[in-house]
């Protein structure tokens, strides 16, 4: 065990840690989420560290988030993205990682389509080596239940949705099934990969067996650009059968809470007026928890003692 509390320089993912580390990245989070909400939003918990932004895919979101958490834990921070580099001129990921090393850069955010690469990295290089492609939303997921609902342990997950092609489900699935609570699956058949069952989940085979008992329903997009062509008839038939409307949110109980990693197709698996529902949606809360978490992750590895 690293005197962070974690046992690797790494996070390349959720299934590797331990429920231990889980909690202790939500308790660090909590910490840095009042930090968030303070007037002056900056702590000097990684001054005079260099975190390297390295995002081969696009992702608003999640880039902007890392950037933000770096800057309010007072790292120094150096963005690159394909477009416009010398990967666009064939340079390999290994020579462009390579090269940034040579800056010294104590940490290094990655972003990639293909999901080896964070692993390949963190083998090659000394920097500690973040998979920004789904684990933290993962971690953040967990938290804004855990904040929300007082635990983790025996709460009802529904997951909804492109359950084949979601970067984010493996990673959810792996760290809720880890800290015992309950997962339900739910999709068209052509979007529930085979033998998902044995990753401890409930396959549901509609909309409303899926909502029925949940305390948290979980939304998920249509991932067109990874399916290559849609797997069902049309994006309306899909919204018919598995959008979630307000008059189906009323099947589920009075106190769930509504989550959606984003992007979201509004009108196609989510209806706006449940998305913008107040008393159950928790979308915004996400994005606002994921800077929390990302301090989180950057301070523990980073090794650094925050100091008031």
């Amino acid at each position: 065990m690293r005197a962070s509390g974690l046992r690797s320089k790494d996070l390349l993912g959720i299934e590797p840690l331990s429920p231990d580390e889980i909690n202790l990245i939500l308790d660090t989070a909590e910490g840095f989420k009042e930090v968030s909400e303070r007037p002056v939003k900056k702590v000097p918990a990684l001054r005079g560290q260099l975190v390297i932004n390295l995002f081969m895919e696009a992702s608003t979101r999640t880039r902007v988030s890392f950037e933000i958490a770096e800057k309010r834990l007072s790292a120094d921070t150096l963005n690159f993205a394909a477009s416009g580099s010398s990967v666009e001129k064939g340079e390999t990921l290994i020579d462009t990682a390579e090269n940034l090393m040579a800056m010294r850069p104590d940490m290094i955010v990655i972003r990639h389509k293909y999901p080896g690469a964070p692993k390949m990295l963190a083998e090659r290089l000394p920097a500690s080596i973040i998979n920004a492609g789904d684990g933290a939303q993962a971690l953040l997921d967990a938290f804004t239940i855990r904040e929300r609902l007082g635990r983790l342990k025996g709460v009802n997950v529904s997951i909804i949705g492109d359950i084949a092609h979601s970067r984010v489900v493996r990673s959810n699935i792996h760290l809720l099934t880890k800290m015992e609570a309950n997962v339900t699956v739910a999709g068209p058949p052509s979007l529930i990969p085979a033998a998902v069952e044995k990753m401890g989940v409930r396959v549901a085979h509609s909309l409303d067996k899926a909502i029925d008992g949940a305390d948290v329903i979980m939304m998920l997009r249509i991932q067109l650009e990874r399916q290559g062509k849609l797997s069902f008839p049309s994006l309306r038939e899909y919204y018919n059968t598995f959008g979630l409307t307000e008059a189906r949110l009323k099947r589920a109980k009075k106190s769930v809470i509504v989550m959606h990693p984003g992007p979201m197709n509004r009108g196609v698996e989510i209806a706006s007026d449940v998305a913008d529902n107040p008393e159950r949606s928790v979308i915004l809360e996400q994005v606002t928890n994921g800077v929390a978490v990302r301090m989180a992750v950057l301070y523990l590895l980073g090794g650094a003692h925050l100091s008031e």
